[in-house]
């Protein structure tokens, strides 16, 4: 009976993650395997960057993700003006009380989408390290929980476009994946143009999935089961890029255990409540490549190609 129930619970648990991407679907256009990571780090409580040239769905899937679950959305534009109060907020004295409120930014939502993160200065990036590793914020001398869940979908622009800052290691660090979109297909291009466009579809997308809903999907996902064999295969692919000449910086024990999370939460999205070598391997780039650093700097490209001969040389658990 016990074992039934499991199963039920699977499968009402899989159908809630098949209606949240089929609705983002509709309007992110040709992306199957970009919603489904998206996905999968919200569900494993990590944060996404997602790094591809002006005008191919970044901002869209963000917007998307936060309508698709009704949760409250806030869009930081980053430029090379904007101060850390303008993202955490700032405390303003009120006379007639003699004393200070805090009124809070941007920050403190559900979903924040940091529009051209690389386009503000370090300074204005590192206001953001504390909330998206502690999920807090510290204000004069008080720390301040942010809501929960809280995600932070950010977008780059590659680092040859002008006016752009790179994002320092202990930043990217912070990111459970990094994404690229690419052109659409022909035929989902054309679809697009003709159904008006990606604001006309946000427009009309409805919520599939409450709060209380979501946050049950991310608890359940830490009752996937991870063999110990599976374990010590994440952490010799982590040791691998540690000890590497292709690599002058390989990956943290926080990204260790990123890898880890993001595997249990892709197993939950495939329906299995225990998972195996493939959801490693099918991960490894979006959540490894943004960590590690090659001794030449030529982009993630070349960076994806040294994880996969990483991945080549270390043994599969059977």
């Amino acid at each position: 009976m016990a074992e039934a129930a499991r199963s039920i619970t699977s499968a009402t648990d899989t159908t809630s993650v098949r209606r949240l991407e089929s609705a983002i679907g509709t309007v992110v256009r040709g992306e199957s395997e970009a919603i489904r990571l998206a996905v999968v780090a919200l569900l494993a409580k990590g944060h996404v960057l997602i790094e591809d040239v002006p005008g191919v769905g970044k901002t869209t899937l963000a917007k998307a993700l936060a309508r698709a679950l009704g949760l409250d959305f806030q869009r930081i534009q980053f430029t090379s003006d904007l101060l850390p109060s303008d993202i955490i907020g700032v405390s303003i004295y009120r006379r007639e009380s003699e004393d200070f409120h805090f009124s809070p930014g941007p920050l403190f939502a559900n979903i924040v989408l940091a529009d051209e993160i690389n386009r503000a200065t370090p300074k204005t990036q590192s206001a953001l390290l504390e909330a998206m590793s502690e999920r807090q914020v510290s204000i004069d001398g008080q720390r301040r929980e942010l809501p929960e869940p809280f995600v932070v979908v950010a977008t780059q622009n590659p680092l040859e476009f002008q006016g752009t800052f790179p994002l320092p290691e202990s930043q990217l660090d912070r990111f459970l994946m990094s994404l690229e979109l690419g052109y659409p297909p022909k035929e989902d291009e054309r679809n697009l143009l003709l159904s008006g466009g990606a604001e006309d579809l946000l427009a009309d997308l409805r919520p599939v999935l409450g709060r209380e809903e979501f946050l049950e999907l991310q608890a359940q996902v830490t009752t996937v089961k991870v063999a110990d064999k599976l374990t010590d295969y994440m952490l010799a692919i982590a040791d691998a890029t540690r000890h590497s000449e292709r690599f002058s910086l390989g990956v943290s024990t926080r990204a260790a255990q990123s890898l880890f999370r993001a595997t249990q939460a892709l197993a939950f999205c495939e329906g299995r409540s225990f998972a195996i070598p493939d959801d490693v391997q099918r991960l490894v780039l979006a959540v490894l490549a943004h960590r590690v650093v090659l001794p030449m700097s030529t982009g993630l490209d070349a960076t994806r190609n040294a994880l996969r001969q990483v991945l080549s040389e270390v043994p599969v658990p059977l």
